[in-house]
C-alpha cells in the first residue's frame, strides 16, 4: 500500500495542476492543516528537478500567506474564543507573562518553528493572539520558510537521482522517519506552548 501511495504521489507531482495543489497545501498547512507541504514538494522536485526553484518559491509565498491567515485567526478570534477559555481555566495571569516573553522572543520563535518540523500553524495563530508585530512576524516567516523550502529544493536539485533511489529502496524507513518527525513536532507543540 505504501508503494502504491508513493507511485500515486509521484504521478500527481508531474500533473499539470501539481503546482496549484502545492500552493493550496502550503497555504492551509500554515494555519490549520496537519500535513506539511514537503510531502508534495519533495516528489514534485524529484519528478521535475528543473522546476525546483520555482516550486520552492511558490511554497514559500503560499506558506507565508497562510501564516498571515493563521495570524489573523489568532488576532481576530482571540477575544471571542481564546480569552474566555483562558479565563475559564484560570490561566489569565500566566497568559500575560507568556505574552511578554513571546514579544521578546517572537521573531526567534517564528523562525525556529518555520524551519523545523514544529507545527508552524501553532506559532502563526499564537503570534496573532499575542499580537506580535506583524512586520516582525512576516520577516521571520519569509526567512524561515524560504530557508526551509529553498535548502530542501537545493538538496533535491543537486542530489536528485540518488535521493530518489534512496527513497524508493527504503520507502518504509523514510515513511517511518517522516511520521516520527510529524508526531514529534506536535508533541513538542503540546509541551512548549
Amino acid at each position: 500500500m505504501l508503494r502504491r501511495t508513493y507511485d500515486w504521489t509521484m504521478g500527481l507531482a508531474a500533473h499539470r495542476y501539481a503546482a496549484s495543489a502545492l500552493v493550496a497545501v502550503a497555504f492551509i498547512e500554515s494555519s490549520f492543516f496537519p500535513i506539511p507541504p514537503d510531502v508534495l514538494l519533495i516528489p514534485m522536485i524529484l519528478a521535475a528537478r528543473e522546476r525546483a526553484w520555482l516550486l520552492a518559491g511558490l511554497a514559500t509565498l503560499a506558506s507565508v500567506a497562510g501564516g498571515m491567515f493563521g495570524y489573523g485567526l489568532g488576532y481576530f478570534f482571540y477575544e471571542a474564543i481564546g480569552r474566555p477559555l483562558i479565563e475559564f481555566y484560570g490561566h489569565a495571569a500566566k497568559f500575560g507573562d507568556f505574552q511578554l516573553r513571546y514579544q521578546d522572543w517572537g521573531a526567534w520563535i517564528v523562525f525556529i518553528a518555520g524551519v523545523t518540523p514544529f507545527p508552524y500553524k501553532v506559532i502563526t495563530i499564537t503570534s496573532g493572539v499575542v499580537q506580535l508585530d506583524l512586520v516582525v512576524f512576516t520577516v521571520a516567516s519569509v526567512l524561515a520558510r524560504g530557508l526551509r523550502f529553498f535548502v530542501l529544493a537545493g538538496l533535491l536539485w543537486y542530489f536528485g537521482p540518488p535521493i530518489r533511489d534512496f527513497i524508493e529502496r527504503r520507502l518504509g524507513l523514510v515513511f517511518t522517519l517522516f511520521c516520527i518527525l510529524l508526531v514529534g513536532g506536535f508533541v513538542a507543540a503540546r509541551y512548549m506552548v
